[in-house]
């Protein structure tokens, strides 16, 4: 069964300020309760191909795996993906203008799980989901407070 999650949430920031912002893999342990540790595994600047290595703490599970950057357009669109694990999944990013200076930020996540995930697939997705709502309120947060 494969998981395909959308969360988006209204961000009262310019778009440019919001995904400046989300698309830098320093500020992610910030704004993910989930990513404990983030490291570059290609040179800086982000850019198609860039490799990030990745530590999570999801479901009570430790997670490592790479994303590599897919697709990057600055202030509108961001896919990564990784084929590790027991979750190869794909994440992207979108913002759009809101009005009155603000940003609709999208989230996505999909993949197809294997093994004892593909079981559990459902309740991955419900956990997701939470997670990626509570990740989106705590980006919009810092962003408020500049």
């Amino acid at each position: 069964m494969a998981v395909d999650v959308v969360c988006e949430r209204e961000v009262p920031r310019p778009r440019e300020e919001v995904a400046a912002y989300a698309a830098d893999p320093d500020h992610t342990t910030e704004w993910y309760a989930n990513i404990k540790a983030v490291e570059w595994e290609t040179p800086r600047p982000l850019a198609v191909g860039s490799r990030l290595a990745f530590v999570a703490s999801f479901l009570g599970r430790r997670l490592s795996y790479t994303y590599e950057i897919r697709e990057l357009v600055p202030g509108e669109r961001l896919v990564m993906s990784t084929a590790q694990g027991p979750f190869p999944m794909e994440t992207t990013y979108t913002w759009q203008d809101a009005g009155a200076g603000a940003t609709r930020m999208t989230m996505r996540n999909r993949g197809e799980p294997s093994g004892f995930s593909k079981l559990a697939a459902p309740m991955i997705a419900r956990a997701m989901k939470r997670a990626m709502g509570q990740d989106l309120e705590r980006l919009s947060r810092i962003l408020q407070r500049g």
